[in-house]
Protein backbone atom coordinates (compact mmCIF):
# COMPACT_ATOMS: atom_id res chain seq x y z
CA UNK A 1 0.00 0.00 0.00
CA UNK A 2 1.34 3.08 -1.04
CA UNK A 3 0.31 6.73 1.20
CA UNK A 4 -0.87 7.52 -2.42
CA UNK A 5 -3.84 5.06 -2.07
CA UNK A 6 -4.24 6.04 1.63
CA UNK A 7 -7.50 7.99 2.52
CA UNK A 8 -6.02 11.10 4.03
CA UNK A 9 -6.57 10.61 7.65
CA UNK A 10 -4.40 7.90 7.02
CA UNK A 11 -1.82 9.52 4.69
CA UNK A 12 1.76 9.65 6.22
CA UNK A 13 4.05 12.81 6.10
CA UNK A 14 7.34 12.49 6.77
CA UNK A 15 9.41 15.46 7.60
CA UNK A 16 12.41 17.05 9.28
CA UNK A 17 11.20 18.10 12.85
CA UNK A 18 11.60 21.33 12.71
CA UNK A 19 10.17 23.87 15.21
CA UNK A 20 7.25 24.82 13.83
CA UNK A 21 6.49 20.73 12.54
CA UNK A 22 7.49 19.76 16.45
CA UNK A 23 4.63 21.97 17.56
CA UNK A 24 1.95 21.05 14.95
CA UNK A 25 2.70 17.39 15.72
CA UNK A 26 3.03 17.42 19.03
CA UNK A 27 0.03 19.62 19.42
CA UNK A 28 -2.23 16.73 18.54
CA UNK A 29 -1.52 14.81 21.52
CA UNK A 30 -4.06 16.27 23.86
CA UNK A 31 -2.88 16.93 27.63
CA UNK A 32 -3.86 18.94 30.68
CA UNK A 33 -3.04 22.15 31.56
CA UNK A 34 -1.16 22.64 34.75
CA UNK A 35 0.27 25.92 36.81
CA UNK A 36 3.57 25.17 39.02
CA UNK A 37 4.00 27.33 41.05
CA UNK A 38 6.92 28.21 43.91
CA UNK A 39 8.32 31.51 45.96
CA UNK A 40 11.40 32.88 44.54
CA UNK A 41 14.19 33.84 46.87
CA UNK A 42 12.94 37.08 47.36
CA UNK A 43 9.36 36.42 48.80
CA UNK A 44 7.48 36.87 45.80
CA UNK A 45 5.30 34.40 44.10
CA UNK A 46 5.95 32.64 40.74
CA UNK A 47 4.51 30.20 38.20
CA UNK A 48 3.96 29.35 35.16
CA UNK A 49 1.42 27.17 32.90
CA UNK A 50 2.98 23.64 31.99
CA UNK A 51 1.62 21.29 29.75
CA UNK A 52 4.29 18.69 30.27
CA UNK A 53 3.36 17.07 33.72
CA UNK A 54 3.39 13.62 34.10
CA UNK A 55 3.45 11.09 37.55
CA UNK A 56 6.64 9.01 37.34
CA UNK A 57 6.77 6.83 40.32
CA UNK A 58 4.75 5.48 42.84
CA UNK A 59 6.94 4.22 45.19
CA UNK A 60 8.65 6.57 45.80
CA UNK A 61 5.58 8.93 44.83
CA UNK A 62 7.45 11.13 42.29
CA UNK A 63 6.48 13.26 39.30
CA UNK A 64 8.03 15.24 36.94
CA UNK A 65 7.42 18.79 34.49
CA UNK A 66 9.56 20.23 31.58
CA UNK A 67 10.36 23.89 32.03
CA UNK A 68 12.10 26.26 29.89
CA UNK A 69 15.34 26.73 30.59
CA UNK A 70 14.69 30.66 29.26
CA UNK A 71 11.79 31.41 31.51
CA UNK A 72 12.10 33.55 34.37
CA UNK A 73 9.53 31.63 37.24
CA UNK A 74 11.64 28.00 36.40
CA UNK A 75 15.30 29.28 37.86
CA UNK A 76 13.58 31.23 41.24
CA UNK A 77 11.47 27.91 41.88
CA UNK A 78 14.21 25.84 41.04
CA UNK A 79 16.61 28.11 43.67
CA UNK A 80 13.79 27.76 46.16
CA UNK A 81 13.72 23.65 45.84
CA UNK A 82 9.99 23.16 46.05
CA UNK A 83 7.21 23.98 44.15
CA UNK A 84 3.02 22.68 43.57
CA UNK A 85 1.77 21.63 40.45
CA UNK A 86 -1.82 23.02 40.35
CA UNK A 87 -4.32 21.27 37.92
CA UNK A 88 -6.73 23.37 36.04
CA UNK A 89 -10.68 22.53 35.66
CA UNK A 90 -12.10 23.21 32.01
CA UNK A 91 -13.26 26.62 32.51
CA UNK A 92 -10.13 27.98 34.59
CA UNK A 93 -8.75 30.16 31.16
CA UNK A 94 -8.50 32.67 32.89
CA UNK A 95 -5.69 31.20 35.16
CA UNK A 96 -4.26 29.67 32.02
CA UNK A 97 -3.93 33.24 30.65
CA UNK A 98 -2.51 34.81 33.28
CA UNK A 99 0.03 32.00 33.89
CA UNK A 100 0.64 31.15 29.77
CA UNK A 101 2.23 33.86 28.75
CA UNK A 102 5.40 36.34 29.90
CA UNK A 103 3.35 39.36 29.52
CA UNK A 104 0.90 38.25 32.11
CA UNK A 105 -0.74 39.68 34.76
CA UNK A 106 0.26 36.81 37.18
CA UNK A 107 -0.78 37.31 41.14
CA UNK A 108 -2.31 40.42 40.19
CA UNK A 109 -5.85 40.63 41.76
CA UNK A 110 -5.76 37.04 42.23
CA UNK A 111 -7.47 35.30 45.42
CA UNK A 112 -4.34 32.55 46.27
CA UNK A 113 -2.79 31.25 49.70
CA UNK A 114 -0.06 30.14 50.65
CA UNK A 115 0.15 25.85 51.43
CA UNK A 116 1.59 24.70 54.49
CA UNK A 117 4.32 23.63 52.32
CA UNK A 118 5.36 27.13 51.59
CA UNK A 119 4.24 27.49 47.82
CA UNK A 120 1.05 29.06 46.30
CA UNK A 121 -2.30 27.10 45.79
CA UNK A 122 -4.62 28.48 43.13
CA UNK A 123 -8.56 28.73 43.07
CA UNK A 124 -10.96 26.37 42.18
CA UNK A 125 -8.17 24.09 40.59
CA UNK A 126 -8.80 20.31 40.76
CA UNK A 127 -6.19 18.93 42.39
CA UNK A 128 -2.40 20.16 44.23
CA UNK A 129 0.35 18.68 44.02
CA UNK A 130 3.23 19.60 46.23
CA UNK A 131 7.04 18.49 45.71
CA UNK A 132 10.44 19.15 46.46
CA UNK A 133 12.67 19.37 43.64
CA UNK A 134 14.13 15.80 43.78
CA UNK A 135 16.89 15.97 40.70
CA UNK A 136 16.62 17.91 37.59
CA UNK A 137 18.12 17.06 33.80
CA UNK A 138 19.22 19.19 31.37
CA UNK A 139 17.24 18.46 27.65
CA UNK A 140 17.74 20.77 25.01
CA UNK A 141 16.08 23.94 25.99
CA UNK A 142 14.53 23.05 28.46
CA UNK A 143 14.83 20.99 32.21
CA UNK A 144 13.11 18.07 33.14
CA UNK A 145 12.34 18.17 36.58
CA UNK A 146 11.98 15.13 38.70
CA UNK A 147 9.48 16.29 41.74
CA UNK A 148 9.54 13.99 45.02
CA UNK A 149 5.54 14.31 46.50
CA UNK A 150 5.47 15.88 50.26
CA UNK A 151 1.71 15.65 49.48
CA UNK A 152 -1.15 15.68 47.27
CA UNK A 153 -4.36 17.42 47.72
CA UNK A 154 -7.71 17.05 46.23
CA UNK A 155 -9.80 20.07 45.55
CA UNK A 156 -12.78 19.66 43.40
CA UNK A 157 -14.85 16.82 41.28
CA UNK A 158 -15.20 18.70 37.64
CA UNK A 159 -13.90 18.18 34.03
CA UNK A 160 -9.71 19.08 33.53
CA UNK A 161 -8.76 21.36 31.00
CA UNK A 162 -7.49 19.67 27.99
CA UNK A 163 -5.26 21.49 25.38
CA UNK A 164 -5.15 20.18 22.15
CA UNK A 165 -4.24 21.91 18.71
CA UNK A 166 -3.67 24.78 19.57
CA UNK A 167 -6.90 24.79 21.87
CA UNK A 168 -9.11 23.90 24.34
CA UNK A 169 -10.69 20.56 24.27
CA UNK A 170 -10.81 18.10 22.01
CA UNK A 171 -13.63 18.73 19.44
CA UNK A 172 -14.13 22.20 20.60
CA UNK A 173 -14.35 24.65 17.85
CA UNK A 174 -11.22 26.27 19.25
CA UNK A 175 -9.35 23.27 18.93
CA UNK A 176 -10.65 22.28 15.31
CA UNK A 177 -10.10 25.75 14.31
CA UNK A 178 -6.63 25.85 15.37
CA UNK A 179 -5.82 22.40 13.55
CA UNK A 180 -5.21 24.70 10.73
CA UNK A 181 -3.31 27.70 12.10
CA UNK A 182 -2.10 30.87 10.28
CA UNK A 183 1.64 30.54 9.11
CA UNK A 184 3.82 31.20 12.01
CA UNK A 185 1.08 31.31 14.50
CA UNK A 186 0.43 28.50 17.02
CA UNK A 187 -2.18 29.26 19.38
CA UNK A 188 -1.55 29.40 23.46
CA UNK A 189 1.33 28.31 25.09
CA UNK A 190 4.04 27.86 21.58
CA UNK A 191 4.69 31.27 21.32
CA UNK A 192 5.90 32.27 25.25
CA UNK A 193 8.57 30.44 26.97
CA UNK A 194 7.05 28.56 29.83
CA UNK A 195 9.10 28.72 32.83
Amino acid sequence: MTAESLSPPEAAEETEPTPLRMRRVMGTFASGVTVVTGIGGDGTPVGFACQSFASVSLEPALVLFCADHRGRAWPRIRESGRFSVNILAAEQTDLCGRFGSGKGRKYEGLEWELSRWGTPSLPGVLTRVHADVHDVHGAGDHDVVVGRVLALETVADREPMLFFRGGFGVGSPAAAAAAVPAPGVWGWGWGDHWG
